[in-house]
C-alpha cells in the first residue's frame, strides 16, 4: 500500500504527475544515443546487424516524440495513466531493439531499467509496480532472443546459458533496487517540500496575528469620524424629540449606543498606542510568559525557573517563528506530561538557552533518532495520547533553527523517563532578532 504523504494529510489528495516536456527531452536523448550507437556499430565497426529493423524502431520512437511535441504544449502535465502508457511504449521499444541485437547478451541490456526508474521517481506506486512487472517480462523475453549479438562478419559470439541467466538476475535485481531507491528519494523530497510549504503558511499566519493590533488601530481611526457625526446627529435628535412619547426612548438609546461605540474605539486606539513598543520589542521574560500562558489551564503544573537576572536579560524584536516554535514544544510537553512541565531559562553574555522538561514517559529510542522529520507520527506508540509529534514538531524545529537556534532532544533519565528539549541561541542573535 502506498504511504500517505504529508501533502495528502494536510492539503488533500494530489496525484504525482510528470511534465510532458521532461519526458520528451529524455526521449530525444534516447533517440540520439540509439542513433549514434547504431552508426558506430554498423558503419565504424562494420559489425553485422539488422540495420533496417533497428532503424525502424529508432524512427518509431522519434516519430512518437515528434507527434507529442506538436500535439501538446511544453507545460502539459501527464496524468499517471498517460505517463505510464508512454513509459510502457519506451520500454517496449527498447526491449524490441535489444531483442533483435542479441537479447540479454547485448552489453546495453541494462538500459531497459531506465523507464522503470523514471516511473518510480515520478508516478504513483501502483502504476510503477505495473511497469516493473512488464519490464521483468520483457527482460525474460530477451533471454529467449534467437538473434546474435552484432559481431565480426562470419563470426558468431556465443554466450553460455549460465552467463545469460546471471545477466538476467543482475538486470532484474538492479531494476528492483534502483526503482525503489528512486521511489524513496522522490517520496522523501515530496514530503519535505510539503512540510516546508506548511511551515511558511504557519509563519505567515503567526505574523498576521502579530499585526492585528495595528489593524485594530487603523480601523478605530477610520471609524472615528463617521461615528462622531452619528453622535452629533443623535444629540440634536435627542434635544428635539426627548419629550416625544413615540421616539424619545429610541433616540436616547441611539445616542447611548453611539457613545458606547466611541468608548470601544477609544480603548482600541489607546491599547495599540500603549502596547506598540511592547509588540515591537519583547524581553526574554515576556516572551516566555507569552508562550506559556495558553497552556496553564490543562491540569498540568507549569513551572518557570529563571537562572539569571531579569535586569540583564536580552531584549529583541518580536519573532513570530520563535513564539510558535516554543509554544509548540511546550504544548507537546503538556500533552505528554503526567503532572508537571518545567521551563528553565538561562542567559549570559554569550548564549540564551531554554530547556523544556516533562515528567512523562519520554521519547522512545526509535523516535529519538529520527525526531524532527516531517513524517514522524508519535512520541511513543504506547502513549500516543495527544496525536503525536508529526508535522507540528517539524515546523517548530524548522522555525527555531531559522532564528539561529540549536535544538537538542533527549530523555531526562537513562531509563527514558521524562523528555527534555533544549533550545540554545547565541546571545547576539537573540538580542537582534528575537
Amino acid at each position: 500500500m502506498e504511504p500517505i504523504s504529508i501533502r495528502h494529510a494536510q492539503f488533500g489528495r494530489a496525484s504525482r504527475s510528470m511534465r510532458l516536456q521532461t519526458l520528451v527531452r529524455l526521449r530525444w536523448l534516447a533517440v540520439a544515443g540509439q542513433t549514434i550507437t547504431v552508426l558506430i556499430v554498423a558503419v565504424l565497426l562494420r559489425y553485422a546487424m539488422p540495420l533496417v529493423e533497428t532503424a525502424l524502431l529508432v524512427a518509431a520512437l522519434a516519430l512518437a516524440n515528434l507527434l507529442l511535441s506538436l500535439r501538446f504544449p511544453p507545460t502539459h502535465r501527464l496524468q499517471p495513466a498517460a505517463a505510464l502508457g508512454l513509459l510502457g511504449f519506451d520500454l517496449l521499444q527498447m526491449a524490441g531493439l535489444l531483442f533483435i541485437t542479441g537479447g540479454i547478451a547485448n552489453p546495453f541490456a541494462p538500459l531497459i531499467c531506465v523507464p522503470v526508474i523514471i516511473s518510480f521517481g515520478s508516478l504513483p506506486l501502483r502504476h510503477s509496480l505495473g511497469l516493473l512487472g512488464f519490464a521483468v517480462v520483457c527482460t525474460t523475453a530477451l533471454v529467449l532472443s534467437p538473434y546474435p549479438v552484432p559481431w565480426v562478419k562470419d563470426e558468431v559470439l556465443l554466450i553460455h546459458p549460465i552467463l545469460q541467466l546471471g545477466s538476467w538476475c543482475a538486470i532484474v535485481s538492479m531494476m528492483i533496487f534502483a526503482a525503489f531507491y528512486a521511489y524513496r528519494v522522490s517520496l522523501e523530497a515530496t514530503l519535505l517540500a510539503d512540510a516546508l510549504a506548511a511551515t511558511e503558511l504557519v509563519l505567515e499566519r503567526e505574523k498576521h496575528l502579530s499585526q492585528l493590533d495595528g489593524l485594530a488601530a487603523a480601523a478605530a481611526h477610520e471609524l472615528g469620524t463617521p461615528l462622531a457625526t452619528i453622535s452629533v446627529v443623535a444629540k440634536e435628535m435627542e434635544r428635539e424629540l426627548s419629550s416625544d412619547p413615540r421616539y424619545g426612548e429610541d433616540v436616547a438609546l441611539l445616542r447611548s449606543q453611539s457613545e458606547r461605540c466611541r468608548d470601544i474605539l477609544r480603548r482600541l486606539t489607546s491599547l495599540s498606542a500603549d502596547n506598540e513598543e511592547h509588540m515591537r520589542r519583547l524581553p526574554l521574560s515576556s516572551l516566555i510568559e507569552e508562550v506559556m500562558a495558553p497552556h496553564r489551564q490543562f491540569g498540568i503544573t507549569l513551572e518557570l525557573v529563571e537562572k539569571g537576572e531579569r535586569s540583564k536579560e536580552p531584549v529583541g524584536h518580536r519573532n513570530a517563528g520563535i513564539l510558535y516554535g516554543l509554544g509548540n514544544l511546550i504544548e507537546n510537553a503538556v500533552d505528554f506530561a503526567r503532572q508537571k512541565v518545567t521551563v528553565t531559562v538561562e542567559h549570559d553574555a554569550d548564549m540564551v538557552a531554554i530547556t523544556i522538561e516533562d515528567d512523562g514517559q519520554g521519547f522512545a529510542p526509535d523516535v529519538l533518532t529520527h525526531i524532527g522529520e516531517p513524517y514522524m507520527s508519535t512520541r511513543s506508540r504506547e502513549t500516543a495520547r495527544a496525536g503525536g509529534l508529526g508535522l507540528g514538531l517539524f515546523i517548530a524545529k524548522t522555525l527555531l533553527e531559522r532564528s539561529g537556534a540549536t535544538l537538542a532532544f533527549a530523555n531526562r533519565a537513562p531509563d527514558g523517563e521524562g523528555a527534555r528539549v533544549r533550545v540554545t541561541w547565541p546571545r547576539s542573535v537573540m538580542q537582534m532578532k528575537a
